[in-house]
């Protein structure tokens, strides 16, 4: 290995020990003191439940750690956006866990916590996933009611999905280990079954205060909808609980007696281990934008000898071929940030997409959906081609087709964005807009409608002539002033962390992890037969 190797290594390693900085505040919620409160209660805090439920030494996979980041700090923020979601096995069987994270404002769900929620139920309604979910939440927060209450993908939504879910044979299991008011009841008790610890899960429509408040009578939360209540007199709940380990106990025996469901049967052979150690890749992703052949990418993550690239050398900015993640038969389409020269001589950029590899990809597409093999989509894109030459070539043309293709596939796709997300590319490149099952970034991703030195000098263009029309011309010192003011703010909104915190990617994940999640992903999307895709407006039968 070269210097330049260990510098990229050196520089990516950094920004991974960021993320893992990042993540270690995060996973503590509202803070050391709140989370010994809830010990100090008999309780376990959302993480330590989730801990005691999965099953040890067998990927745990968190998804949306980041929900929530850098917002609400008006109300002393939302970390993880108050919620714990994590893809894991419980007995052997794959299952998503949502956990409430009582320390963060008593669990009160956020808008960005509505939005996580929902996340976690469409991949539960895409891929057939059983979900669990470990209820301690004070409901909607109310100073901001107006953004969670009322619309089509608010609170609401998470009871209807609840619904479609168990029309469709998915198993939702509920445990009441805390509060659990007003219109968050229902989530629980429309799951197929319910738990409920005793003593500390309670479960009403209106706590003491608002019945006392409403109709006058005065009674306690244990005996207005505690354990005893619900399991012994109502019927509300199915098992009462000593305490969270009893119910953290039976919910893994409920999910040990599940059958096996039907599978989409994807192919999978023996695993190989890849070409390059997977490690390897932090130091081929160049630390300064440079050209490199994204094939090294690629050969770091599918299985030693398992790549069969199509169109080799045509459309030769984008790659695509067969290959195999762990054992599992797939088909890639990766951006090659290589300058590379077509059929013509001409020199093509690399990391933009031209006519020719659009036409390249829209075809490669078809072509898995016709066989059958999940998609992978690695993204360092900058977009599409333009000038005169392209437009007069129908680049437009040729993007809708690939636009096209990716809106229609009904196989599982998987988004990895291992370096630029720019612009249309995104699109193109099966973004967060386009139902990928999992979309992933690594940390040095970047996520916007262009580049910032490009939209930097658009940006001030636009102002310089705002500025003009209203008879203010800037001197040079207040021009660099104010294009520095608009990278920073550009620079801060294309970071990873910026569209992790608005769940625009499921997660900032290491680079040597990715085999790792895009294994897991494809074996949970094998458990839905008909790889129909969950559609929002339409309950899908």
């Amino acid at each position: 290995m070269d210097l330049t190797y260990y510098k990229n290594e050196d520089a990516l390693k950094l920004l991974l020990s960021e993320v893992k900085r990042r993540e270690g505040i995060l996973a503590k919620g509202g803070g050391e003191a709140k989370l010994q409160k809830q010990r100090d209660q008999g309780k376990l805090t959302a993480r330590e439940r989730v801990a005691a439920l999965v099953d040890a030494k067998k990927p745990c996979l968190e998804l949306g750690i980041f929900a929530g980041d850098g917002m609400y700090e008006e109300y002393g923020g939302c970390p993880a956006g108050g919620v714990v979601v994590v893809l894991a096995y419980v007995k052997g069987t794959q299952c998503i866990i949502v956990a409430n994270d009582a320390t963060v404002k008593a669990g009160a769900w956020f808008p960005i916590t509505g939005k996580k929620n929902l996340r976690a139920q469409q991949i539960a309604l895409e891929n057939h996933t059983p979900i669990i979910y470990l209820v301690d939440s004070a409901g909607v927060f109310l100073p901001l009611q107006d953004e969670i209450f009322p619309d089509r993908e608010h609170f609401g939504r998470i009871f209807r999905n609840n619904a479609v879910m168990s029309s469709l044979g998915i198993p939702q299991i509920s445990a009441i280990m805390g509060s659990c008011v007003a219109g968050g009841a229902y989530l629980p008790i429309m799951s197929d079954e319910s738990l409920i610890v005793k003593g500390s899960g309670s479960i009403f429509l209106a706590g003491s205060y608002l019945v006392k408040a409403a109709i006058g009578e005065s009674v306690d939360n244990e005996t207005l909808g505690g354990a005893d209540t619900h399991c012994d007199i109502s019927g509300v709940t199915d098992y009462k609980c000593e305490d969270d380990q009893e119910a953290i106990t039976t919910i893994r025996g409920l999910v040990d007696k599940m059958g096996a469901f039907p599978k989409a049967g994807f192919d999978r052979t023996t695993p190989k281990d890849p070409e390059h150690t997977i490690t390897d890749i932090y130091g081929f992703v160049p630390r300064d934008g440079k050209p490199f052949e994204s094939l090294r990418i690629i050969e770091c993550i599918v299985d030693k000898e398992s790549w069969q690239p199509y169109k080799e050398t045509y459309g030769q900015t984008i790659l695509c071929g067969y290959a195999r993640i762990d054992g599992w038969a797939v088909g890639i389409v990766a951006n090659n940030r290589a300058i590379v020269k077509n059929s013509k001589g001409e020199m093509q950029f690399g990391g933009v997409i031209y006519s020719d590899s659009a036409d390249k990809a829209a075809r490669f597409i078809a072509n898995c959906n016709q066989k059958r093999i999940p998609l992978v989509f690695l993204q360092d894109v900058t977009g599409f081609m333009v000038g005169s030459k392209s437009e007069h070539g129908g680049i437009i043309k040729d993007g809708a087709k690939m636009v096209n293709a990716v809106a229609n596939s009904v196989v599982p796709k998987f988004t990895v964005i291992v370096g630029n997300s720019f612009g249309a590319g995104n699109y193109a490149m099966n973004g967060t807009a386009y139902d990928p099952r999992l979309i992933v970034a690594w940390p040095n991703a970047k996520l916007a409608v262009m580049g910032g030195q490009q939209a930097a000098k658009v940006l001030l263009q636009i102002e310089k002539s705002r500025l003009k029309g209203s008879g203010k011309e800037l001197t040079l010192e207040e021009l660099d002033a104010l294009q520095k003011d608009i990278e920073e703010r550009y620079e801060r909104q294309t970071s990873p962390y910026y569209a992790a915190s608005r769940l625009w990617v499921d997660a900032i994940i290491d680079p040597a992890k990715t085999r790792e999640w895009l294994s897991y992903g494809i074996e949970m999307s094998n458990n839905n037969p008909e790889m129909k895709r969950y559609n929002p407006g339409v309950i899908q039968t």
